[in-house]
């Protein structure tokens, strides 16, 4: 994809250093998330904040970050951000704004919808103005508090903060960073109920398993005083739905969460539109009720217990309760008719209610799929039951509202647009946000968390790396390498034929098979003359009972490996195309998966991370031509590399997953001067890559590496190769050691 950037370039009025190195691969993030109108504002926005005079840092992460927060949110969302920078400044809060901006991305990701995202923001303004002194500790910590509380949960909590030091500004600072008893004490009293992003990956499995749907969650609170609350509802966005819930009863809050999806879920597969202004809106009630019985309907024939567990959640109105004159019964009548369409045990007696039931059960029967069951069954039930009284003021809502059911607006089709946001309409035949043209073909970013030994904590997405796949150069130039070394590809090939997974293990009593097990064939053929039924399970069959690894090898390509080693004529570069191509044409020998990638980096803002060769593809032209075209530029940030490519590695299947690492010094990068940041960095790394079941191994070029290598890797999870033009015969030797 080309991309005029020079255009773009032109009307960010910043002359900050390290722009132009980032600026396409954010305008290419930018371009996939944003429309032209969104992305001249995202550029109006970083000249703004470069405008404020604060330094490059500032500049740089909303570059970076902007886009990913537009993605999650909105575009309006931009100019919300860049105000509140520009309010930090005149508020004299200047070093607040580069803590705002970096956490704002965990923040959107925690929260993930624009409303909260912007109540967000309107408590930094609070704090900015109330409370400056306690902002930066606010901001320090905000990730962390937003994994304990909901957002309502949290601005409870500030303003308590406020209130309780607003005689003692100087404690502020104590509160918000949580270094008093009363902090974690008050924070412990907003901590209730079932956080929805602390589930979100279960609910999304949950999802996935019943149904192999992935849908949006879209989060929303109900701690903010808004005149219309807002209420479950799923669109073209996605599911609509509470940032938290409570335990209801005996129902847990994260069996609510199933629920409610089951529920949603039933009406994205099962529900069509219905034209709204064909019908009244009474019509719309008695319609809307027949439509959720019959799709949860469906859905219980194929799972049995959401039945139990709708029921639990389901209102139980007695007959006869809501006999008033002052009240309009409808939504009473209509929440009996509700549950007696679900629940065969109900005990309601009406003979009217009992026909429509029965006639409903008969048309399910007949064909379940027909949505027009419900029109049908929704318009006479009203004519049958319909009073004058169903137009007063006052409505009788005791047991009658349905808590895991959505606003049913996905149900209706109106011929006319709403001006509204907020009004209750559906966004059937809405023009599609995510159109079909979009650029699919750019990869977004991936922002990583990075270890301060300093503070023992994480900063959360504090490296972006950009992944990609390397461009071709010429694939004569690998094979040409492999032809100088026949002789090491000879001895190679001796080693790979008794790794090799020669035996073959046998499994007994199939149904099918590659062939007959005659014991078992003979135990069969007795037992059938003998006149007893015999076992059916006669054949066999022989899988490869072996080797089970998948290796990724990760290069470092930082501009050391550049250099001539000793004075000789060939490059650390070329050793490693060497070696690598000798490796993968091993690795391809033995038919175990393998990987390969490359990466460096230009301060935390700038981490590349190149593709030569994936799991899926073969030892090929392809693959050779990418290799062939190796570049080496920049620095070392190692950490950030590890956590990426973990991402790879994970959802492998084998047994043992090996993450190789080539490299010729220690971790380091431009933007840090502590020698033992990114070292503690790199070691998190690889401990949080063996928890996920990833060996990491690594193979250095340094000659000084005894120094720090172990502190990183652990004791016998590395190897020094001294003497670098040896590599292209180590390196596979030592991955057939490690494999054997």
């Amino acid at each position: 994809m080309e991309i005029d950037s020079a255009l773009y370039r032109e009307q960010l009025r910043c002359s900050v250093s390290n722009i132009d190195d980032i600026f396409d691969e954010c305008l290419c993030e930018a371009k996939a998330s944003m429309s032209p109108e969104g992305i001249a504002t995202w550029l109006n926005a970083a000249s703004r904040v470069c405008a404020l005079g604060r330094g490059k840092e500032l500049v740089l992460i909303l570059l970076e970050q902007m886009p990913e927060i537009v993605r999650l949110t909105d575009e309006s969302i931009i100019e919300d951000v860049t105000d509140m920078s520009e309010t930090l400044s005149s508020l004299l809060q200047g070093p607040a704004i580069n803590p705002f901006l970096t956490t704002l991305p965990a923040v959107a990701r925690r929260l993930d919808d624009a409303k909260l995202l912007r109540e967000w923001l309107k408590m930094v303004t609070n704090m900015a103005e109330e409370a400056k002194e306690g902002l930066i500790p606010l901001l320090n910590k905000v990730v962390y508090l937003l994994n304990q509380v909901s957002i309502g949960g949290l601005q409870n909590w500030v303003q308590y903060g406020i209130k309780a030091y607003k005689e003692q500004p100087h404690r502020l600072g104590d509160f918000f960073s949580l270094q008093t008893a009363d902090a974690h004490a008050s924070l412990q009293r907003e901590r209730h109920g079932t956080l929805y992003i602390d589930h979100e990956r279960q609910l999304k499995l949950f999802l996935r398993a019943f149904w192999e749907l992935e849908e949006n969650f879209r989060p929303y609170s109900l701690a903010f005083d808004v005149s219309r609350k807002p209420l479950p509802h799923l669109d073209k966005l996605g599911f609509h739905i509470p940032d938290v819930y409570d335990d209801l009863g005996e129902v847990t809050g994260i069996n609510r969460y199933r629920a409610m999806i089951a529920h949603m879920v039933t009406h994205r597969l099962w529900s069509k539109p219905f034209l709204a202004d064909n019908f009244s809106a009474f019509q719309h009630l008695t319609i809307e009720t027949f439509e959720d019985a019959r799709v949860e309907n469906i859905a219980i024939s194929t799972y049995p217990g959401l039945r139990k567990l709708w029921l639990s959640l389901h209102p139980l109105p007695k007959d006869g309760e809501c006999d008033k004159e002052e009240y309009a019964c409808i939504r009473h009548k209509l929440a009996m008719l509700s549950r007696a369409l679900l629940d065969p045990n109900h005990p309601y007696t009406d003979p009217l209610l009992l026909n429509f039931v029965e006639q409903f059960q008969s048309r399910m029967a007949a064909d379940p799929y027909d949505s027009k069951l419900s029109t049908d069954l929704g318009v006479k039930y009203l004519a049958k039951i319909y009073d004058h009284s169903f137009r007063k003021p006052n409505v009788w809502f005791k047991d009658t509202q349905v808590t895991y059911r959505d606003d049913n607006r996905y149900l209706w089709m109106f011929l006319e647009a709403t001006d509204d946001e907020d009004d209750f309409h559906s966004d059937h035949g809405a023009e599609n946000m995510q159109s079909d043209d979009d650029e699919s073909d750019v990869l977004p970013p991936q922002h990583y968390h990075e270890w301060d030994y300093q503070v023992q904590n994480y900063r959360p997405d504090w490296t972006t790396v950009y992944e990609g796949i390397q461009k071709p150069g010429d694939a004569n130039v690998i094979d040409k390498l492999l032809e100088k070394n026949q002789l090491l590809t000879k001895r190679l090939k001796k080693v790979i034929d008794l790794l090799k997974p020669q035996q073959r293990k046998r499994i007994r009593y199939q149904e099918e098979g590659d062939d007959l097990d005659l014991d078992v064939l003979i135990k069969a053929m007795i037992e059938y003359r003998a006149g007893t039924v015999p076992d059916t399970r006669i054949y066999q069959s022989h899988v490869k009972d072996g080797r089970d690894i998948s290796v990724l090898l990760l290069l470092d390509l930082s501009e050391s490996i550049n250099e001539k080693p000793d004075g000789g004529d060939t490059t650390i570069l070329q050793l490693s195309q060497e070696a690598v191509s000798l490796l993968a044409w091993a690795v391809e020998a033995l038919g175990d998966p393998f990987a390969i990638a490359g990466f460096s980096s230009n301060t935390r803002h700038g981490v590349r991370y190149a593709h030569f060769k994936g799991f899926s593809e073969s030892w090929d032209t392809e693959v050779k031509s990418r290799l062939a075209a190796m570049e080496a530029i920049y620095s070392t940030r190692m950490g950030a590399a590890l956590r990426h490519a973990a991402r790879y590695l994970e959802p492998r299947r084998e047994e043992k997953k090996l993450l190789l690492l080539l490299t010729d010094g220690e971790p380091s990068d431009i933007d840090v001067q502590d020698e033992r940041y990114l070292k503690d960095d790199t070691h998190m790394a690889v401990s949080e890559l063996e928890q996920k079941g990833i060996t990491t191994y690594c193979i250095t070029l340094d000659k000084n590496a005894d120094e720090y290598v172990g502190d990183i890797f652990g004791a016998n999870r590395y190897a020094v190769i001294d003497k670098v033009e040896q590599l292209p015969e180590k390196l596979p030797k030592l991955f057939m050691n490690l494999t054997r």
